[in-house]
């Protein structure tokens, strides 16, 4: 905070001293937003020939600078053109990868602590140049002064489960540069493909890389669908030299990620002798977390990763190797002999502290060659490991307890910064992992709060971003993916705690990426209150000169359907449908999104225990007229785990009811299971219920929809009953843990 004060005083002054001279001009849009900037009326001209004077040791930056002016440039310039100066000096700038970028009509000076603080000052120069009238490149006057708020700001890219060429990852690296994100989390094997040559092993080449089909569609469709086709790749050494400097040319560290003891079966296929039953194993054609991992009882499993990490540690000049760590299933070690013997031999517990012994001494291994790991938080089973890093990803949970042990910590949580999840809740948005993560709650995150004690902050060393490949089988899909959520993941690594504004930060970004309409424009809606048979909706856009029209009776909105002007009134179930209108002009894609209007909408609702998962919202979600989708990630179903859904439900009087119903979802991949029943009782007094209705038959893989017709009672209160699994069963996903019931609307008609 003190350092800055320090700049904004600095900053201050130079605002102060240019208004005295020059009207001071408007801000230009600039992502991340720099720690301070002035702005004057001057402007500089350059083109691919300007002069550019650097300091020794700053000629490959100078190359670089001269390299994207050449490609920005379209004919030369009729104007009188600015040199560049780039030079280092630490006392004027004292913070490590800061820059003090002056531009004035006759010179551009970029000043920084080091060679990286000169590559994002090249990219603030980039962000502010425009092509002239006159030819050439025009930037606006300023001074700005930066630095990062965090030193580790990174990126990652999961490469195993869809390959993506060399000129992609460039492509990549190239965006990262461009908002001063500084590593680069290459996710290179995974059970679905190993993506690194391996000289001492070619059979990762020619077997791991492969697979011999991938399924289509989400893993959660059933029966599954394959499209039989064989699929891989990988990057030859040489490729990876090539990434790896590129990259360094860019001051962006590449992090390797060779995934162990999970997530093993692209490897095992080649070298079946590495897992617990010998095999045969296949590279898996479908997504997900299966139990055959690397044997954590054979010597020659170790003896074999340690040869692959000399490889990679030859590879990579990072001072950290990635090795995974995440979702390794025990089930094979517990019935494995030689797993067994491990831990005897070992002393240790249980298979939690065998995975601890695994990751311990491969650190110890990657330590002995001067380097450090990094693992996913699941590295904290069992005992962490000195010197680790842990990429805490499941929440703040395993952030705070690797600080506590004073080990450095890298944000990455699933909910805010997987960017594989859905962006926007419109149906037609293409297949995603799950999860809803648009643009705003990205922007939103701040990851100092969320670790809580302040006491731990000085071991989070900064925030990262995921991109998982799972559904991104082509570069477009990913790109669709991964931005505009990273530029605000990089605002929030890079710019200062307080700067703190979504309508300003979208106003940038559409400034800087021309991107006229995008998801983050699209309608979207709320529920305002709800009352007994009524909802009062209410709708929105953030599309500048946009209005609203809408219609309630199944029709497609035009021009002259109403004008949204406030809130919305639905007293019978319909399909509430909206589009953007500019000038008279439908804008981007249609908004739609059914109510329904039972007895028991509004109604007032009781739970005898609240829901205790991630899907925990009021009680009056069950009957608030919005049915949750199948993709259960709009904040319409509640979630028990280790408990029964008890809910009791008062309709304001006597009513005459011959229906009643729920919708429970069912999702064995997602821990989410059926109830073992699903029983009504009505009363007239809510003190003598009788049973009127039970389900037991939960056959849908997904949103069962279930429907109970009965004989015509009179009833004012109604109770219901969903009795929860329990433990999941062997044999199923995360087999000897909880699962969780998922319930939403209840409908009583």
């Amino acid at each position: 905070m003190r350092r800055i004060f320090l700049f904004s005083v600095f900053i201050t002054v130079h605002t102060c001293l240019f208004a005295q001279k020059n009207r001071v001009a408007s801000p230009a849009a600039l992502i991340p937003l720099p720690v301070a900037a002035s702005w004057t009326t001057d402007s500089a001209f350059i083109t691919a020939n300007a002069e550019i004077k650097a300091m020794a040791g700053l000629e490959k930056e100078a190359a670089l600078l001269r390299e994207y002016m050449g490609a920005a440039v379209n004919r030369p310039s009729a104007h009188r053109q600015a040199a560049i100066m780039l030079s280092l000096d630490t006392v004027l700038v004292k913070q490590p990868e800061g820059y003090l970028l002056n531009i004035s009509a006759t010179q551009i000076k970029l000043t920084a602590h080091d060679a990286a603080g000169i590559g994002h000052g090249i990219a603030t120069l980039r962000q502010l140049w425009r092509p002239a009238i006159a030819g050439g490149l025009v930037v606006p006057g300023a001074v700005i002064a930066d630095y990062p708020r965090f030193a580790y700001r990174g990126m990652h890219l999961d490469v195993g489960r869809h390959f993506f060429s060399v000129d992609f990852v460039k492509q990549f690296i190239d965006q990262l540069a461009f908002y001063k994100i500084n590593n680069f989390h290459w996710h290179l094997t995974d059970d679905q493909g190993w993506r690194i040559e391996i000289k001492k092993y070619p059979a990762l080449q020619s077997v791991s890389a492969w697979r011999a089909q991938t399924m289509i569609g989400h893993k959660k469709e059933l029966p599954h669908r394959f499209d039989g086709k064989r699929y891989g790749g990988y990057y030859t050494q040489e490729q990876v030299r090539e990434v790896i400097a590129y990259a360094a040319a860019r001051h962006i560290n590449v992090i390797p990620e060779i995934e162990m003891p999970g997530h093993a079966l692209a490897a095992l296929a080649a070298y079946p002798s590495l897992g617990c039953t010998g095999g045969p194993y296949k590279t898996a054609e479908f997504w997900g977390v299966f139990d055959d991992v690397f044997c954590a009882g054979k010597d020659s499993t170790f003896t074999f990763l340690q040869d692959v990490l000399d490889e990679v540690i030859a590879l990579f000049p990072s001072t950290y190797i990635h090795i995974g760590g995440d979702e390794c299933p025990k089930a094979k070690w517990k019935q494995c002999p030689a797993c067994q013997q491990r831990m005897k031999a070992m002393h240790l517990p249980d298979e939690a502290a065998l995975q601890s012994y695994f990751i311990r001494r491969i650190s110890d291994y990657v330590r002995s060659k001067g380097r450090r790991i990094i693992g996913w938080d699941e590295i904290l089973e069992g005992g962490l490991a000195p010197g680790a890093v842990v990429m805490s990803w499941r929440g703040v949970e395993g952030a705070v307890s690797a600080a506590r042990q004073q080990q450095h910590v890298i944000m990455t949580p699933e909910d805010e910064l997987y960017f594989d999840h859905y962006q926007s809740l419109y149906p037609e948005e293409k297949t995603a992992a799950g999860g809803y993560t648009p643009l705003e709650e990205v922007y939103a995150y701040e990851p100092l709060k969320a670790a809580g004690d302040t006491a731990l902050l000085p071991y989070i060393s900064g925030i990262q971003g995921e991109i998982w490949s799972e559904y991104l089988s082509t570069p477009e899909h990913a790109n669709y993916m991964i931005y505009p959520r990273l530029q605000a993941m990089a605002e929030r690594a890079w710019s200062p705690m307080q700067v703190r504004n979504y309508d300003q930060f979208t106003r940038r970004l559409e400034a800087l990426t021309g991107n006229g309409y995008t998801t983050w424009h699209e309608i979207n809606y709320s529920l305002d209150s709800l009352a007994k048979g009524k909802l009062y909706v209410s709708l929105r856009s953030q599309l500048k000169g946009a209005t609203i029209h809408y219609t309630t009776d199944g029709s497609t909105p035009v021009a002259t359907s109403p004008a949204y002007k406030g809130r919305i009134l639905l007293t019978r179930s319909c399909n509430l449908q909206a589009m953007l209108f500019v000038l008279g002009t439908p804008v981007g894609r249609l908004f739609h999104q059914p109510f329904e209007i039972y007895k028991s909408t509004g109604a007032m609702i009781t739970l005898q225990q609240p829901p205790n998962t991630k899907y925990n919202g009021d009680a009056t979600t069950l009957v608030n007229g919005i049915a949750g989708s199948h993709r259960f990630n709009d904040q319409q179903w509640l979630g028990f785990s280790a408990r029964d859904l008890h809910a009791f439900i008062d309709l304001g009087g006597m009513q005459e009811i011959k229906l009643l119903g729920a919708n429970v979802l069912n999702y064995h991949w997602q821990r989410m299971w059926e109830p073992a029943s699903l029983s009504f009782e009505v009363s007239a007094d809510g003190k003598h219920y009788e049973r009127v209705a039970v389900a037991d038959s939960f056959p849908v893989n997904g949103i069962n929809q279930i429907r109970l017709p009965i004989k015509p009672v009179r009833a004012r209160y109604i109770k219901v009953t969903a009795v929860n699994k329990g433990v999941i069963p062997a044999g199923g996903y995360g087999a000897g843990g909880n699962s969780m019931l998922l319930a939403d609307e209840i409908i009583v008609n």
